[in-house]
C-alpha cells in the first residue's frame, strides 16, 4: 500500500474511532493479529485490544484528539497529536474527577497490507495526571 493510504488509515483510527466513536470500524482499519506495545492496563491483544484501548480512552477521559503532523515512511506512520478532554469515568483505575486536561504525544504505526499491525507511544502521562488531579506535582 502507499504511504498515502497508511497515513488516512491512521487519520481514520484517530478520527472516526477515537472522536467520533466509531468503535466497529477497527476491525476494518487493523489486522486480527495487532500487537499493542503500550498497552492500556485492561487492554487485551489483537484487533480486539485495539478495540478496547479506543473505548477505555473515550469512557474514561472523553477525548478529543488533534492531529498536528502526520508523517509516513514505508509502512510506518508517525503522529504528533493534542489530546484534549475531561476525566468523565473510571481510567486507569481512577475514578472521575471531572477535570479537563490538554496533553501531547507521538504515536508510531506500523502497517501491513494497509491495516494497522503495531503500535507505540510517548505520551505525557505526569502532566496527565497532575491535570485530572490524581498527582500532586511539587511546587516550584
Amino acid at each position: 500500500m502507499s504511504v498515502e493510504h497508511n497515513k488516512e488509515v491512521v487519520r481514520r483510527l484517530i478520527e472516526e474511532v477515537l472522536n467520533e466513536g466509531d468503535l466497529d470500524l477497527v476491525a476494518e482499519l487493523a489486522v486480527r493479529n495487532f500487537v499493542e506495545h503500550s498497552p492500556l492496563p485492561g487492554q487485551g491483544d489483537g484487533v480486539e485490544g485495539l478495540r478496547q484501548r479506543a473505548e477505555i480512552l473515550r469512557d474514561g477521559l472523553d477525548v478529543h484528539v488533534e492531529i498536528e503532523d502526520v508523517i509516513g515512511e514505508g509502512d510506518q506512520v508517525v503522529v504528533r497529536w493534542t489530546n484534549s478532554g475531561t476525566h468523565i469515568g473510571t481510567y486507569r483505575g481512577f475514578g472521575s474527577t471531572g477535570n479537563s486536561f490538554r496533553i501531547a504525544g507521538i504515536e508510531v504505526y506500523w502497517l501491513r497490507d494497509g491495516k494497522l499491525a503495531a503500535h507505540w507511544d510517548l505520551v505525557d502521562r505526569l502532566a496527565l495526571f497532575a491535570q485530572l488531579g490524581i498527582v500532586q506535582l511539587p511546587a516550584a
